[in-house]
């Protein structure tokens, strides 16, 4: 293993002696014989997979000091306590320890009286604190939650880029970095900051096969509370998350006093103490149910969960598969669910809006503490209070600005003993705002980022593909299965399969016909024409876009002529959902390519098993039997089917007080008639329709046209 060397019998031994493990779980044996080996490690390990197990059980067998650091108090307690229930020397440095009991520890680490030291990241702030970790043999330097030093990720704490002063301080010992979830940027990103030095890189699987992942469209908080009344009454023990603490507050009242379920809140709002209670009573077992934003879960370790219930759309895929993650840690089925309803995501967008401040925001903020800090040079006021004076809207905002100008160092921020807020220290009164020298770029850099990543949440919940497959594909899994227990799976029905004969005859002339349809470039496949215009070449169409385009000069042009434009539409859907193919927006018209895959399983080299669509079952409007009985394909729309969306078309107008265009143009209602999709995804592949629209106006056309279908013969 890249020079790592194979484990002794003593590993073994110490796994069950300590631990009372015979075996390793996935992913474990791999990064303790990286570590035993004296390399740099990243693992990127599911939830659930025993990350900690990677550092403690090396930790035991080696000379020296683990320091491990870790973003939660909560769980540093847990951890300490559960190694030293099993004979380990371990303690814990935090804010929540006087600073006499702080010496005393450190006096006992260069004693060798300790083993393993959980440390708070913020303890990185104290030059003082890190001078007194020299002279302490440091064997091991443990990152816990590592993606939280990546301002690319989903949980980004300025803190954890002091790591690097730590790692400095303690002579630069071996490093073991470890997260639940980390996208291939991030963990580029973690390896840049830590600077690990030709790493081993061990990314287990994030598939979670006994999680349900669903998405369910909700109109509102009525409908949101009744599928939260069904989940609590159906799974019994779970955490339902919030994006705001009034949500929060709102949703612990329905279920307690309504719904009659025991329950326990969490968010910032509440003091410590409020908040250790909460976590004690949930992983406790004392209450089955806990409603919290996300600042509660990290290190929540109840194996019996049975489900998750996001009652708001969180912020990313990231952040959302490890709150998601918490659940059947047992490995005993569990739900995940998510309550979608577009207009939810302003307030994500809001929080993109205040940790991304603007330059001027930036400078304003700079200016205003600098002012309120006079010659003493120092803020000592609540959050709240300090963005009243200078003026900002939201406390926030504030912070984030806070935090620009901590890391650039022209603020400091500092403790104030028995208060439970932190002052504000200007550290280079001389310069003016005006002056200030951030990383703007890089500002605007992360705020494109973090909409991209509300942009991809978005586009999950509107998805018809296996729901967990979308999910590992974002991580950078290759060529993963689908999961056949989600909402979409299960919807689906029928059996997946290779196919006959017949059916990879067809599947691979389609996948031919979009091949002579797309573009080859040297960083893989482009496309140039939609699903829809691809299908029309494939059967053959006259219509004039084909002839316009010399579509019917292709040697794959008829080609798949009498098998219905249903059925063709049905094998793309499924072929995307395979990793086939791929539909990428340029502006606003969707364009459909080739992946790599796809091109595999069009030349041979790779099996596609699907769930092949069946053409006895296929709807038979008008358009579809004609092609059926040999007549010409004809792609004008459907005239009533037309004069009817021009109807629902005028009444949305007239609604929502637009000119006509500013609900759909005539082009788009054509494209509605010809295509007739039956869901919001579909739709979302019509020109003229993004997700602005589709949330607000698409449904009553999709209504229009399902009833129109009910209708034709053969409907």
């Amino acid at each position: 293993m890249n020079g790592a060397t194979e484990l002794g019998p003593e590993v073994k031994e110490a796994l069950q002696r300590h631990f009372g493990f015979r075996e390793f779980l996935e992913g474990q044996e791999e990064i303790v014989r990286a570590v035993l080996a004296g390399r740099d490690v990243l693992g990127v390990m599911p939830t659930g997979a025993g990350k900690s197990l990677c550092y403690q059980l090396p930790a035991l067998l080696r000379d020296g000091v683990t320091f491990v650091v870790s973003p939660l108090i909560a769980l540093m307690k847990d951890q300490v306590d559960a190694l030293a229930a099993r004979g380990v020397a371990a303690t814990m440095i935090n804010s929540s320890l006087p600073a006499a009991a702080q010496r005393e520890r450190l006096h006992g680490l260069r004693h060798g009286v300790y083993r393993v030291i959980y440390i708070a990241p913020e303890r990185m702030r104290s030059q003082a604190f890190l001078e007194a970790l020299q002279g302490i043999p440091v064997s091991l330097v443990a990152v816990d939650e590592a993606h939280c030093l990546s301002q690319w990720g989903h949980d980004f704490r300025p803190d954890y880029m002091r790591l690097g002063k730590l790692i400095a301080q303690v002579g630069r010992p071996q490093v073991i970095a470890l997260t639940a979830t980390a996208t291939p940027e991030v963990r580029l990103d973690i390896v840049k900051t830590l600077e690990l030095r030709d790493p081993f890189v061990c990314v287990s699987g994030f598939a979670r096969p006994n999680l349900s992942l669903r998405v369910t469209q909700v109109g509102g908080q009525e409908d949101k509370f009744r599928r939260l009344g069904e989940a609590v009454r159906k799974h019994g023990a779970g955490i339902v998350y919030c994006a705001t603490r009034k949500h929060v507050d709102e949703v612990t009242e329905v279920l307690r006093d309504q719904l009659e379920t025991p329950v326990v809140a969490y968010h910032a709002g509440l003091s410590a103490e409020q908040r250790d209670r909460a976590q004690e009573a949930f992983v406790g077992r004392k209450c089955p149910v806990a409603v919290a934003t996300n600042a509660f879960g990290m290190g929540i370790d109840r194996p019996d969960v049975r489900f998750v219930l996001h009652f708001d759309v969180p912020g990313s895929l990231e952040a959302y598969y490890q709150e998601a993650g918490r659940a059947g840690r047992d490995g005993e089925p569990a739900v995940c669910e998510l309550l979608f309803n577009f207009a939810d995501t302003r307030t994500q967008e809001f929080f993109i809006d205040c940790n991304n401040p603007s330059p001027e925001t930036v400078r304003s903020v700079y200016q205003g503490v600098r002012r309120l800090a006079g010659d003493q040079g120092e803020v000592r006021l609540p959050l709240a209070d300090l963005a009243q004076r200078i003026g900002i809207d939201h406390g926030m905002a504030l912070s984030a600005c806070l935090t620009l100008l901590g890391r650039a160092g022209y603020i400091g921020r500092f403790d104030i003993p028995g208060e439970r807020m932190r002052g504000t220290r200007v550290l280079r009164p001389e310069i003016e705002a005006s002056a200030l020298d951030l990383d703007w770029e890089g500002m605007r850099e992360k705020e494109r980022r973090d909409r991209e990543k509300l942009r991809t949440l978005v586009n999950y919940c509107y998805s018809t593909n296996c729901r967990q497959r979308d999910i590992l594909i974002y991580f950078g899994e290759p060529q993963p299965a689908l999961c056949e227990s989600c909402d979409v799976c299960s919807e689906r029905g029928g059996q997946v399969r290779e196919g006959s004969d017949e059916e990879r005859l067809i599947l691979c002339k389609a996948l031919s016909g979009l091949a002579r349809m797309s573009q080859r470039t040297a960083g893989g496949w482009k496309g140039r024409y939609g699903r829809g215009r691809i299908i029309q070449m494939l059967l053959g169409s006259r219509s004039q876009e084909v002839l316009n385009n010399r579509l019917d000069t292709l040697s794959t042009y008829g080609i798949l002529r009498g098998m219905g434009e249903a059925y063709l539409f049905a094998l793309f859907e499924e072929l995307k959902r395979a990793g086939c193919v791929e539909v990428e927006r340029v502006g606003d018209y969707p364009l459909l390519k080739l992946t790599e895959r796809g091109e595999r399983v069009m030349r041979g080299e790779e099996s596609c098993s699907l769930r092949w669509p069946e053409r006895s079952r296929m709807p038979k409007t008008p358009a579809h039997k004609a092609k059926e009985d040999g007549e010409e394909s004809r792609d004008a729309p459907d005239a009533e089917l037309l004069e009817r969306l021009k109807r629902c078309r005028a009444e949305a107008a007239a609604r929502a007080g637009l000119p006509l265009y500013g609900v759909f143009s005539n082009r788009t209602l054509e494209e509605l008639a010809v295509h007739r999709p039956s869901t919001v995804e579909e739709a979302l592949e019509i020109h003229g329709i993004g997700p602005h629209k589709a949330e607000r106006f698409v449904m009553g056309f999709l209504e229009v046209i399902r009833s129109y279908d009910e209708e034709s013969p053969g409907g």
